[in-house]
């Protein structure tokens, strides 16, 4: 007969969340590296640009269609060992990656994309079940760990691969991972086994499906959408639309998308502050909507004033990312709940969220302009606004 499983055995809170901001580094980096050494990788693997492109967004689709098996895996390992699988698939996924030609990269790449996955749905449940109380400020952690993953390997990747080739640069994002796995075996130490059946079976009978027939998880996947289809077709488009119609530098443009990026790390940690002091979600979110709207609204008045557009479209696109992270965790109410509807959140969002570039590069061949693809992204952000408010007014249901 299965035994219930050991209450938690934790060296220290601090020791989580550590190595909850560890991981964080290695679940964004590998994927924007790539685009750095685009060049030089198309060119070595004898690929056309469009090709290579694929290693970029072949993660974000993983993240759409991977989202349910990587809930089922977290069920059956749990979130500790879940959470040791993602760190040690992104390092196989590096290696993977570098290790050889066209084959070992595609291969790499979609073993990237599975083990970020599993890391992008097992943290949410790890705060909301070892953090209570802290979770706004340690979700606002984790998100500005992931922007600053994400600069480091935009900024150092370049100079890197002059060095040591593209292969070796894509390599130093995983480093984080070295790290992670000392620190997350000590901090999960008595909780690195598999969940007992009947543990599993119990959560089966309480209702696996019913996070999909609730309001407020639709509503929290919308809002996850609209959030990521700006978020992903801003940074892919933002230089180029300050290049057509500025005529700005490659430099400058370049510029452009460091600032968007950089002052994420603003509003990852700001949001959580200012719902701690507002005490409800709902006109937080509103404000980071209306924060992001000054970005496209921004570029259509006057584009000439981008580094200020950027800047607040940077801080709200960095806060938008914590606030609906933020509701997903309040609106679970238990750790089985929270695997689901962040599983749920994640997967409808990203698979919006992939096609949000292409669209909006459709928009703009379509028209040969760029006030309709702004008016896309600004109708994503009205989405956003709406659904998420509604959202985070909604109370968790209580366990049955």
């Amino acid at each position: 007969m299965d035994t219930p499983a050991p209450p938690a055995q934790r060296t220290s809170l601090p020791l989580v969340v550590l190595g909850v901001l560890l991981v964080a580094l290695a679940l964004r980096g590998p994927v924007v590296a790539v685009a750095p050494v685009v060049g030089q990788l198309s060119q070595d693997l004898g690929i056309g640009l469009r090709t290579t492109a694929l290693l970029t967004s072949v993660p974000v689709l993983c993240f759409a269609l991977a989202a349910p098996p990587a809930s089922a895996l977290i069920a059956r390992l749990g979130p500790d060992l879940s959470l040791l699988v993602a760190a040690v698939g992104v390092l196989a996924g590096s290696l993977v990656r570098s290790s050889g030609g066209l084959f070992p990269a595609f291969a790499g790449t979609v073993l990237l994309g599975l083990a970020i996955t599993v890391g992008n749905v097992v943290v949410p449940v790890v705060i909301s079940r070892d953090c209570a109380g802290r979770v706004g400020l340690v979700t606002g952690a984790y998100t500005a760990s992931l922007n600053f993953g994400s600069m480091t390997a935009t900024a150092v990747t370049a100079p890197l691969a002059l060095a040591a080739g593209w292969r070796g640069a894509l390599l130093l994002p995983a480093v984080w991972v070295v790290l992670t796995v000392p620190v997350w075996v000590v901090a999960s130490r008595g909780r690195l086994h598999r969940v007992p059946t009947a543990t599993r079976h119990a959560a089966a009978r309480s209702g696996a499906s019913s996070v999909w027939k609730r309001p407020e998880a639709w509503l929290l996947l919308l809002a996850f959408a609209g959030q990521g289809f700006s978020y992903y077709a801003v940074t892919a488009w933002l230089p180029t639309l300050l290049a057509d119609e500025l005529g700005v530098s490659a430099a400058t443009a370049g510029t452009a998308a460091s600032v968007f990026q950089v002052f994420a790390i603003g509003g990852a940690f700001g949001v959580p502050a200012l719902a701690a002091w507002w005490g409800r979600l709902a006109p937080v979110l509103l404000l980071v909507c209306g924060a992001w709207l000054v970005l496209p609204v921004g570029l259509l008045l006057a584009p000439q004033w981008w580094p200020a557009w950027s800047a607040v479209g940077g801080v709200a696109q960095g806060g938008g990312l914590v606030v609906v992270f933020i509701a997903v965790v309040q609106q679970s109410r238990e750790e089985a709940d929270a695997r689901r509807l962040s599983a749920m959140v994640q997967g409808g969002g990203y698979a919006v969220a992939a096609v949000g570039p292409y669209v909006v590069g459709a928009v703009h061949e379509a028209t040969g302009g760029w006030t309709a693809p702004l008016l896309v992204v600004a109708v994503a952000l009205l989405v956003m606004a709406g659904t998420g408010a509604a959202a985070v007014r909604h109370r968790a249901p209580a366990p049955s």
